[in-house]
């Protein structure tokens, strides 16, 4: 098990390399969330996410021999960048292995910093799997993800940088897949303030810290989709499971709704670019998944590598869970004029229609009878209650509400 000692070892070897994220204050989060909140910007790192520490710190502990015949990682994007990056800086040639289906900015990512990059399978476990197979065909080091100690040691840094920003921090939410990142900083944490609360968040389609905890041993969960890619692990690491069950307070879950209006609060309040990983800890933190009210609370934004084309349907789930996009249908009396008048009160009323579909002859309409479908910009949901009073007590006849 790595000691505090450990982790001071490696922000010694990797502090001059390594960006001094910032720990800034948010006056408004914080009135949403009713605590003084603060944003742990890792994101900004050159890479993009925290993975760049404890890839670096297991780099920088190669020896000679090992770094002349090479490296190899599986990754879902971050790691594996992490570890082409640094590999580079140092002359070391790096393969990564990723999911088939990894977001393709991280793929792109990779490739232009040098690695070699195998696409396999369609998880992070059937990646590790073929990395492993290659490590042991080829004689490469494999830098684990997350279940190494001198990665667990350097994802700890963080630990030790957010103590010395901010020293009266009363609690810490941090995102958790396989385990090294909250393993790490809850060591630092509860060792310099033993009453400090350290709280994990997970995706609630794979909860797999939350299953290992309850049998206290690594579970593997069956393959789900998430949107927050960065912690969709099946299985987490037995090196920071042992952390967690000495250091860690609580692990919580957020559902998919809930990290997309995260992560377009993130974006809209915070200026912000968070992948859906990095927005879980502000997911739980404003659906009251912790206990942390009136509390000084540092969030861990981890990464911000996000596929442009996942981030414009983010936004649009965040939007829906968020009551600025509804979606409900109207039958009408199938009369000329009647569509116009409906459009034209659904404007004074002060939604935008961003789509209408007019059907006649599917559904359970009678003849005579038309359904429009229609897709309205809002301002929340006291908006769209009050155009679904006022549009029922004007006799439209509203079928059904999304």
């Amino acid at each position: 098990m790595i000691t505090f000692v450990d982790v001071e070892e490696a922000r010694q070897r990797i502090q001059n390399k390594i960006y001094l994220s910032p720990f800034p204050y948010s006056e408004t989060i914080s009135q949403i969330a009713g605590s003084r909140v603060f944003f742990k910007l890792d994101n900004l790192q050159m890479t993009g996410s925290f993975k760049e520490r404890g890839a670096l710190n297991r780099l920088l502990t190669l020896t000679q021999d090992q770094a002349k015949r090479g490296v190899i990682a599986a990754s879902a994007g971050n790691h594996g960048m992490a570890v082409a990056f640094h590999s580079q800086r140092l002359n070391i040639a790096a393969t990564i292995v990723m999911p088939l289906h990894a977001p393709l900015i991280k793929v792109s990512r990779v490739r232009q910093y040098g690695a070699e990059t195998v696409l396999h399978g369609a998880d992070y476990d059937s990646a590790f799997a073929e990395a492993e197979r290659l490590s042991q065909e080829n004689g490469l080091t494999l830098i684990h993800a997350f279940n190494d100690p001198w990665v667990v040691a350097g994802q700890g840094t963080i630990g030790l940088e957010i103590h010395e920003q901010n020293p009266d921090l009363e609690a810490v939410i941090v995102p958790v897949g396989g385990g090294g990142l909250i393993a790490g900083i809850a060591l630092v944490l509860k060792t310099l303030n033993p009453k400090i609360r350290i709280i994990g968040v997970q995706a609630e389609a794979l909860s797999s810290m939350k299953a290992a905890l309850e049998k206290s041993k690594p579970i593997r969960l069956p393959r789900a989709a998430t949107i927050a890619d960065g912690i969709a692990v099946r299985t987490v690491g037995a090196t920071p499971l042992e952390l967690i069950k000495r250091y860690v307070d609580e692990i919580v879950t957020v559902n998919e709704g809930e990290i997309a209006k995260a992560v377009l609060l993130l974006l809209e309040i915070e200026k912000t670019v968070a992948e859906g990983a990095a927005a879980a800890p502000l997911a739980a933190l404003v659906n009251d998944k912790v206990a942390v009210k009136n509390m000084d609370v540092g969030l861990i934004v981890s990464g911000g590598n996000i596929d442009m084309n996942l981030i414009s349907r983010i936004i649009e789930k965040g939007l829906i869970q968020d009551s600025r996009l509804t979606r409900f249908s109207v039958v009408l009396p199938d009369r000329p004029g009647t569509l116009a008048r409906l459009s034209q009160r659904i404007g004074e009323l002060g939604a935008n229609i961003l789509h209408i579909a007019h059907s006649r002859g599917f559904g359970q309409m009678a003849i005579g009878e038309t359904e429009v479908e229609l897709i309205l910009e809002t301002t929340g949901p006291e908006h769209i209650q009050r155009i679904h009073r006022a549009l029922t007590g004007e006799k439209f006849k509203i079928k059904d509400e999304t």
